[in-house]
């Protein structure tokens, strides 16, 4: 039976809330975009994921890649991958943490990382991990939320006594505690991952949320958040948008 981590990571994608879907269903189409760019430029054979979650990412890359490992430290999630990924006979679920991992150096041609370093508190040693599994010259794919969103601001806020029970009712949808531990800007970002020799060759941020217009206001909400989003993107306010994206090459 699916415990209420792996229900609210596949609520995420399908939020009856245009803003909720939105901000997931972006995130998700950035990563699976670099994905598939990378599969298609071959050599890619065997890949690892950190971080399962609800498994949302296992299907593409069984469908893309000639070898698939996942880890995580959460059993429910291991539980649940092992379910989604029944038939594909490429991919590997395995209990490991990457600030400690067990698995054989310089042994994958590319890393996912989506939406787990903020959960580590040594995110700097989780890179540093990942570094030492990635193969020179092969690519992470990362992303992580920054701590000046709104949406992060507010989620301090909406887990108050009183004010949660609000927030539920207006989404109707499970509603649960981040977990985030350890948001960084993008500045800190990039000197953790330069410090542990990465080369970032791709930078990206994504995810406009006004609190309010977001909750009752519907598609035209959305279609506002779009075009605050399309004209702060690539200027100083663009650190008020939810996610950041890297692909950063090992230079080791």
């Amino acid at each position: 039976m699916k415990n209420d981590l792996v229900r609210l990571q596949e609520t995420l994608y399908e939020s009856k809330n245009p803003t909720r879907r939105w901000l997931h269903r972006t995130r998700k189409d950035w990563i699976i975009q670099k994905l598939e760019r990378f599969a298609g430029e071959g050599g890619k054979r065997k890949v690892l994921e950190v971080g399962i979650g609800s498994g949302i990412y296992l299907p593409v890359l069984a469908g893309l890649f000639e070898s698939v490992v996942a880890i995580d430290i959460e059993d429910s999630y291991i539980d649940n991958a092992n379910s989604v990924v029944k038939g594909f006979t490429n991919v590997s679920i395995i209990k490991d943490d990457i600030t400690d991992t067990k698995l054989d150096e310089k042994s994958f041609d590319l890393v996912l990382c989506s939406e787990v370093i903020e959960h580590i508190y040594d995110s700097e040693k989780a890179l540093g991990g990942i570094q030492r599994l990635l193969k020179k010259g092969c690519p992470l794919i990362l992303s992580t939320p920054q701590p000046w969103s709104p949406l992060e601001l507010l989620s301090r806020i909406a887990f108050l006594p009183g004010v949660i029970e609000v927030v539920r009712a207006i989404y109707k949808e499970p509603i649960l505690k981040t977990g985030h531990i350890n948001l960084m800007t993008e500045r800190e970002l990039t000197r953790q991952l330069e410090n542990n020799n990465f080369r970032i060759m791709e930078r990206n941020k994504t995810g406009m949320y006004i609190p309010l217009v977001a909750e009752f206001t519907g598609e035209s909400g959305l279609k506002l958040e779009k075009w605050i989003e399309s004209h702060i993107y690539k200027t100083p306010l663009d650190r008020i948008l939810w996610t950041q994206y890297y692909v950063a090459e090992s230079e080791s």
